[in-house]
């Protein structure tokens, strides 16, 4: 899945009435606080509460706020207050407070990776590209013979995109690292005016800003992971490049994700109360919001403060997540890559995750949930290999499994040795792909991970990249692209923004459902893994799949299908 990311910004551009302007008021520390580190702070009110009172109650706790959201009811805060935490629990008008982050360093080599990837990818975009018209749906494009993934869910030029490949007044928000407005594959259909980035760059963390800002503007991805993402979802129908599943939607880029893969959970909440603000239909998430794997409330293995962080991200992310589904967003998130069982989770060894070297070994139950995957109305994706079994690293889950999609999993070959082209194929940011060393001087790939595509000749000769990766992160976008096909085709004017559609997430959900390919569990049950690395070492791992073929823990209600969805009776 995920990941990748997390970070925030204490002056964040915002937009559309998101937050109220910034507060600049903060009374000092009580005489018995105690003078520590300046730690970031998201701090939840109660139900009810209001504003001046919560102000109030953090003041009297020894923080400053910030910023603050009025609309879900949450304020950025920052306290030099080792105590804060503790302070706000006693305080009757807050729910509590969650670390958005640390102020110091975090080594990479520490940040743990939620990609089975080769490389963490990182861009550079350059300047903005004018859009251009749209190709016929009814033809492919150069590198669609490489996208298995399109076939196995119906997205083909005699599928999908021959009965609706999407109308533009469909948005679909990429809450990621960001979104590289200059690709070829993505210019055309991406939204500027409607971006956000809700994150600022940390040097310690994601290397030295590009801006003096430390904001990156909205058409930016320094990751690469936002790209690839997006162009799933919407890669245009262009003779260059891949299609997406839905070719012709509006991709809006509401960056929540760091340079480096960090989601923190300021920048999360807001992401998601901006789709709400703005209309967006679909919204993907393939990420868990830092600094925890798994959310516990009353884990022995953690302190009190911790339960009580743990308690609040999952409070606060919940009321966001409820903001945007009730202003018309249909949310989507990937399963994850930690080939567990979410039914059964045992065991975290990477929370917290942030500031570095705090992970602990803990023992989980059930009663842990990953965020925003676990969040209550959020659709969760698992993720697929080319033979459609479930990928070896995919989590899963008869509770939490929703559908699956095509993610890609190397070693779904028949001697278990892997193959590039099992992955999936999607959008790679030029100058990324050029500090990566994955194309040489001239150009050309250095890699088979990625593959150079033109169009054009002479002067008006057009060239980008594309990179194979795999992971749920690449199996959720599958599913939005397929909720933005549903609202293209069964939506309705929106009447809160002229011009645009909308369809009850409910609605979308079940119409996503309903339409997606049952597949069975496998024969066994207890399905054996294995992969063969390129050093010859063999590992072996298993998964149990439990449940009816309708609705069972490896693919949900099946194997999302664009074809089916768009033709389904709604």
């Amino acid at each position: 899945m995920r990941r990748a990311l997390v970070g925030i910004a204490a002056a964040a551009t915002v937009g559309a009435g998101l937050l109220a302007s910034p507060v600049a008021a903060g009374a000092a520390p009580n005489a018995a606080s105690t003078r520590g580190e300046s730690t970031d702070y998201v701090v939840l009110y109660a139900q009810g509460t209001s504003s001046a009172s919560a102000r109030a109650a953090i003041e009297r706790s020894g923080g400053t706020v910030v910023q603050e959201n009025t609309k879900v009811g949450y304020a950025f805060v920052r306290s030099t207050d080792s105590a804060f935490r503790d302070r706000v629990a006693k305080e009757a008008t807050l729910e509590g407070a969650a670390r958005n982050r640390s102020i110091g360093t975090a080594p990479k080599s520490e940040r743990p990776k939620r990609e089975a990837i080769e490389k963490v990818a990182r861009d550079r975009a350059t300047t903005p590209t004018r859009k251009s018209a749209a190709i016929s749906p009814t033809s492919g494009d150069p590198l669609s013979d490489r996208q298995w993934d399109m076939r196995q869910i119906g997205a083909t030029k005699g599928g999908s995109y021959r009965v609706q490949p999407g109308d533009r007044r469909v948005l679909v928000g990429v809450i990621d690292t960001g979104v590289d407005a200059t690709h070829p594959d993505i210019a055309a259909h991406f939204n500027r005016s409607l971006s956000r980035n809700f994150t600022t760059d940390i040097p310690s963390i994601d290397g030295p800003c590009e801006f003096a800002s430390c904001k990156d503007p909205a058409g930016w991805d320094d990751n690469g992971h936002g790209t690839h993402v997006a162009s799933t979802i919407g890669a245009p129908i262009n003779r260059i490049g891949i299609a997406g599943v839905a070719p012709n939607v509006t991709l809006v880029n509401v960056r929540a994700g760091q340079d480096f893969g960090y989601f923190f959970l300021q920048s999360t909440l807001d992401a998601l109360t901006y789709a709400g603000d703005i209309g967006v239909d679909v919204v993907n998430m393939s990420f868990y919001t830092d600094p925890w794997l798994f959310n516990c409330v009353d884990n022995p293995a953690d302190s009190p403060a911790e339960q009580r962080e743990q308690r609040t991200i999952r409070l606060a992310t919940q009321r966001a997540m409820d903001y945007a589904v009730n202003h018309g967003v249909t949310p989507v998130a990937a399963a994850g890559n930690e080939a567990t069982n979410l039914d059964h989770p045992t065991f975290d060894p990477t929370s917290p995750d942030f500031p570095p070297g705090t992970a602990k070994d803990r023992d989980i139950t059930n009663k842990c949930i990953t965020v925003p995957t676990e969040t209550r109305g959020v659709i969760a994706v698992s993720s697929t290999g080319l033979t459609a079994r479930k990928a070896y690293y995919s989590n899963f889950g008869t509770e939490q499994t929703d559908v699956a999609g095509p993610g890609g999993d190397y070693y779904d070959t028949p001697d278990n040795t892997g193959d590039v082209r099992n992955l999936v194929l999607a959008a790679y940011p030029k100058r990324l792909a050029r500090i990566n060393g994955d194309i040489d001087a001239s150009g050309q790939p250095t890699t088979p991970f990625v593959v150079r595509n033109c169009r054009g000749t002479g002067s008006s000769k057009v060239c980008g990249y594309w990179q194979y990766l795999q992971g749920t992160s690449m199996a959720s976008p599958h599913a939005a692209g397929v909720v933005a096909l549903i609202v293209s085709q069964f939506g309705h004017a929106d009447a809160a923004h002229a011009g645009g559609l909308t369809l009850a997430p409910s609605a979308a959900t079940r119409i996503l459902r309903d339409s997606a390919v049952e597949h069975a569990c496998p024969q066994p049950r207890d399905f054996h893994y294995k992969r063969i690395a390129s050093d010859g070492t063999v590992y072996r791992a298993h998964a149990y799949c439990g449940g009816p073929d309708s609705d069972n823990g490896f693919y949900g209600s099946g194997i999302v299908n664009a074809y089916s969805a768009v033709r389904s009776n709604g």
